[in-house]
């Protein structure tokens, strides 16, 4: 086992992954911008070395700035979070290159599951069910709609490459085809850095569900069970939770094995997670996309299961050999909690004059930021998780109603106003819900 760990993130991650790393007895480093170093993270590591200004492209993004600091602490390895180059396989490379531990899959497996069409026909081969769609990338708008007459309206649109419902749009006719068409080619152009497009059929009331895998250090694929992340705006998570409400046992065993085809199709190491989109009508789904990283969701799972993941990366990174028990007991949701307009869930940073975390049975909260702190406009606007676990999903919802009313904040606009507007609607407390109900609300 290597004796420390470099955390190429910021936030709420890296706390948490400074949190299991001091508990392993292992030492923590930290990298932080100009702009983060007042964040609880700077304080709680070991050690925190300054990587530049607040533009992510100047510091968190600097790969030459990660990997000095990294040389300079001499840590044994690099643990990335999630976002930045924690899906970046040159990184990764370059991290190994070095002679350090890369605490996630291989550069390969990154490369591999990172385009969604080769990830898409890779998975099909393997037995994992895929929408129809196209297995090559569609760069001019002419193919766009006779790939979309081909597969059959209504279409999803998006980036072959990136993440985060990045470009993503929904296509119900040749017109509407040509403006989600123009919108991912501009984002993948962006972001991904090459104009390709995918097509796939689109599932109309789906339930966005997700499986946990743990790729073992002696090559064995486990799955820990599922996530629904069907409540969403602009194709971007807001609540998770496990188990979803929306499946029935037999689908269940269905997708998780299904994911641990999809893990050893890519020898796959580490933890990573198989999204799919899920009819729930037809009790049916197809594969979505793999990331190749720690979700910002795994508390959910660890909830459930107990099982602290971030150890389980680093075990597995160090090649040890793991004994999990992760039968999932109860039931544990995350909010997101965001410096966002509840209403239109715009960005709004600002000075925090007032933060008081929920406590109470059953609940945890990841947060990156404490009273008195700045959330700024440089990075994402998540300043917290607050998460929630309960025998039942009843008990699991009025755990979550006292925590979403107990949770103290004032400074930036926050969507805790929407939590507990979610909380009493009856779509959501139902779980007959699919990935329309936040537009629904708002429509």
């Amino acid at each position: 086992m290597f004796d420390s760990v470099l955390i190429a993130n910021r936030g709420e991650i890296a706390r948490r992954i400074i949190r299991t790393v001091r508990g392993m007895g292992l030492r923590s480093v930290a990298v932080y911008s100009e702009a983060d170093a007042d964040l609880p993270f700077v304080r709680e590591a070991d050690q925190a070395l300054p990587i530049g200004p607040a533009n992510p492209a100047q510091s968190y993004l600097d790969q030459d700035k990660v990997l000095e600091a990294a040389r300079d602490s001499g840590v044994g390895a690099i643990h990335p979070g999630y976002g930045f180059f924690s899906e970046n396989a040159d990184f990764a490379q370059a991290v190994i290159d070095d002679g350090i531990v890369w605490i996630g899959p291989s550069p390969d497996a990154i490369r591999r599951m990172g385009d969604k069409i080769n990830a898409r026909n890779l998975m099909e081969a393997a037995g994992v069910p895929v929408a129809a769609g196209t297995r090559e990338p569609v760069t001019e708008p002419g193919e766009a709609v006779a790939a979309a007459e081909r597969i059959g309206y209504p279409v999803m649109v998006k980036t072959a490459g990136g993440g985060g419902g990045i470009g993503m749009g929904v296509a119900h006719d040749e017109e509407s085809l040509a403006k989600a068409f123009e919108q991912a080619s501009r984002a993948a152009a962006r972001f991904g850095g090459t104009p390709a497009i995918l097509l796939e059929r689109y599932i109309e009331r789906a339930r966005h569900v997700e499986v946990q895998i743990l790729g073992l250090a002696d090559g064995t694929v486990l799955a820990l069970g599922e996530r629904d992340c069907s409540v969403q705006r602009r194709h971007q998570k807001v609540v998770e939770e496990s188990p979803s409400p929306g499946i029935t046992p037999e689908l269940r065993a269905r997708m998780l094995a299904a994911a641990v085809r999809a893990g050893e199709a890519v020898g796959y190491r580490g933890a990573g997670t198989v999204e799919c989109l899920v009819d729930a009508d037809a009790q049916d789904f197809v594969f979505l996309e793999m990331n190749t990283r720690l979700q910002v969701e795994h508390p959910v799972t660890e909830l459930v299961t107990g099982v602290d993941l971030v150890e389980a990366q680093l075990r597995i990174a160090a090649g040890q050999d793991l004994a999990l028990d992760a039968t999932p007991t109860g039931h544990a949701i995350e909010f997101r909690v965001y410096a966002e307009d509840p209403k239109r869930f715009f960005p709004g940073p600002g000075k925090i004059a007032l933060w008081k975390e929920p406590t109470g049975e059953g609940v945890r909260v990841d947060s990156g930021y404490v009273e008195g702190n700045t959330v700024t406009p440089f990075y994402d606007p998540l300043m917290a998780k607050l998460c929630v676990h309960g025998a039942t999903r009843a008990e699991a919802l009025d755990r979550a109603r006292a925590a979403v009313a107990s949770f103290a904040l004032e400074g930036p606009k926050n969507n805790l106003p929407f939590c507990a507007e979610l909380l009493e609607h009856p779509e959501f407390v139902s779980g007959d819900y699919d990935t329309g109900l936040v537009s629904r609300m708002r429509s």
